[in-house]
Parts: C-alpha cells; sequence; structure tokens
C-alpha cells in the first residue's frame, strides 16, 4: 500500500487526472477499475475519479510496489537531458525565490521541446531545481515546473518560469493577459528617427514555419501591435527597443522587416547580404534580438515576490560588440 499526501501542486485536479499522472503508463481502465474495487480510496472513501482534489487529501493506493512501479515513470537528472553526460547547463539566473524564477536564455536554446528529443530549456531547468534540491523525482510524477513565455530559439532573454504549480498557473495567466509589459533590443537595419506604433494582421505558414503581415484583415489572420522607439542610430543601423503589445509568432522580426527595417541576423526575414557581411565580420549565425526588460505589475499571493518589479537581462557579449563597433552603444 502507498498513501500520497496531496500538496499545492496536485490540489485543484480532478483525481483521475492526478492518477494519470502518477501512474502515466497505467491505462484508464485499469485506473477507474481500481477505484471501483476500492483498491485506490480518498480520504479513506470510495472514489469515482471525478472528485477535485484538495490539499491536505489521502490518496491510498493498496497496490503492490510492482504494480505501481510498472505503471510509473521516473527519470534521473541525466534523462531529462535526454541521457546527456553531466550535469544541466549552467542557468543565468535574474531572479528567484520559492514560486518564481526568471531566467536570461542564451540565443540558440530551445524554450520548449520542438520535437521528443529536443533538450529545452524546461529539461535544463526541471536538471537545476533536482540538483538543488528544490524538487524531488517522486514530485515531478504529478507536476512539471514549466516556462510561461516562449522566445524563439535564436532570440536571447528573459524567460519567466513557475516553480509551483499556483504560481505557473498565475504568471501563465498575466502573460495570457498581457498585464506584463515585455520590452525587447534589437539591431535593424537602416536608420530608424522616430518612435512608432504599428499595426496589423499575422498569419502563419505552419508547414514553413513562417509568418507574413498584412496591412489589412485577411482569413484567419491574427491582429498585432508592435511599438518601438530608436535609442541611437549610426549611418546603416539602429538600435532599437521594442514593447510588444500583442505576442505571436515571430511578430517583432516579421512586422520590423514589413517595414524596411530587418533584425540584424535575422535569415529568415531580414536582408541576406547585410547578414553575411555581419555572418564574415562577427561570426553572427542568430538574431541580434534580445528580451531585455519585464515589468510585473503589483501582485498577490504566491507572486507578490515578484510585485511591482522590473526583471533585467544584461545583452549577450556579442550584441554589445557589434553595437559598439556600429557606432550605437
Amino acid at each position: 500500500m502507498k498513501e500520497l499526501c496531496i500538496g499545492s501542486n496536485e490540489a485543484g485536479q480532478r483525481l483521475d487526472k492526478f492518477l494519470g499522472k502518477y501512474m502515466e503508463k497505467a491505462p484508464k481502465s485499469f485506473l477507474y477499475k481500481m477505484l471501483r474495487k476500492k483498491n485506490i480510496t480518498l480520504n479513506g472513501k470510495k472514489a469515482s475519479g471525478n472528485e477535485m482534489l484538495f490539499t491536505g487529501d489521502t490518496v491510498k493506493l493498496f497496490l503492490s510496489d510492482d504494480t505501481i512501479s510498472k505503471f510509473s515513470q521516473s527519470r534521473t537528472t541525466d534523462e531529462y537531458l535526454t541521457g546527456q553526460k553531466g550535469r544541466g547547463t549552467k542557468l543565468d539566473i535574474l531572479y528567484e525565490d520559492r514560486h518564481t524564477i526568471f531566467i536570461n536564455k542564451p540565443a540558440g536554446m530551445l524554450s520548449q521541446k520542438a520535437a521528443p528529443g529536443d533538450v529545452s530549456l524546461v529539461e535544463h531547468l526541471i536538471a537545476y531545481l533536482l540538483e538543488s534540491g528544490q524538487i524531488t523525482e517522486e514530485e515531478l510524477r504529478t507536476f512539471r515546473p514549466s516556462v510561461c513565455n516562449r522566445l524563439d530559439r535564436n532570440t536571447s532573454g528573459i524567460v519567466a518560469a513557475g516553480k509551483t504549480l499556483p504560481a505557473l498557473q498565475k504568471l501563465s495567466e498575466m502573460f495570457r493577459e498581457r498585464s506584463l509589459q515585455k520590452y525587447y533590443l534589437c539591431l535593424v537595419k537602416g536608420v530608424v528617427r522616430e518612435s512608432s506604433r504599428i499595426k496589423g494582421y499575422l498569419t502563419k505558414d505552419r508547414k514553413k514555419n513562417t509568418v507574413v503581415i498584412h496591412e489589412g484583415k485577411e482569413k484567419d489572420a491574427s491582429m498585432i501591435e508592435t511599438e518601438y522607439r530608436p535609442i541611437t542610430f549610426g549611418e546603416e543601423v539602429t538600435l532599437l527597443e521594442v514593447h510588444l503589445i500583442t505576442g505571436k509568432t515571430h511578430q517583432i522580426r516579421a512586422h520590423l522587416a514589413s517595414q524596411g527595417h530587418p533584425i540584424a541576423g535575422d535569415y529568415k526575414y531580414g536582408d541576406r547580404a547585410f547578414n553575411e557581411k555581419l555572418k564574415e565580420q562577427y561570426g553572427l549565425s542568430s538574431q541580434l534580438l534580445h528580451s531585455y526588460r519585464l515589468c510585473v505589475p503589483e501582485c498577490k499571493g504566491v507572486l507578490t515576490g515578484i510585485s511591482e518589479k522590473e526583471i533585467k537581462a544584461p545583452l549577450p557579449s556579442l550584441f554589445r560588440k557589434i553595437c559598439a563597433d556600429k557606432g550605437v552603444m
């Protein structure tokens, strides 16, 4: 027999969903059969599976250790990193408390898996939490810490993550409702002398993983809005601060390119000749787009620690060097 005590990371979900996570290899029919036979109970009573769980509830599994082990999946730190040898990448942590963590993601790292074999920031985060003793392999059976916002693989900067379920839910809600203010720095081709707030419509080609910007409403298009101001400019480039008002796939990259100011190093939407020149001179292989500032509104509850905070991420060294050489920093 195994007794499980429901904590804050498991509360707020149905019993059958919880059991499906704890014994993820078990068929649903097996779980419901065990519930009917009272081989699985909730607070000492027979349960159907649709009950909502609360902190402090007790779930008892009157099953053999072999049965529980057969239907469970426990992964070590290395297995979270898809079999890579050694520990996870050392994270550039900008802020951390009991519930949240803000990381400066390097260009070249995925925010989340795109394919089963990928190692993303999420896997490195879980490895860090395991190594630092902030979460156990047992707890990972029913809750996985994760990121609340995503950056393109070759975009660097601030990624927020929830270390507990309540924080993950609240932070994700704030990103969806756009109550967090997100600011980026980017180096673009050409001289931009005035600030602007631009609108448009974006359609996505999922097969090619590209987007197209339209001036007018198109079928299946999403309305987008981007605000930018020039910080300083040189002869051929401008350093822009961009305020992302809506947050769609490749929005900043495609929207600025549609205005005639593609981001340096962006081969998907940018100027190839301009990019090749930077690649030859600096070895630049990713767009110079960096999520550098996040302004958090007043928060309560589990997010009290980040209430009205401003999180900043320093620019990558190559980004700074190119800006300095171009006279815009």
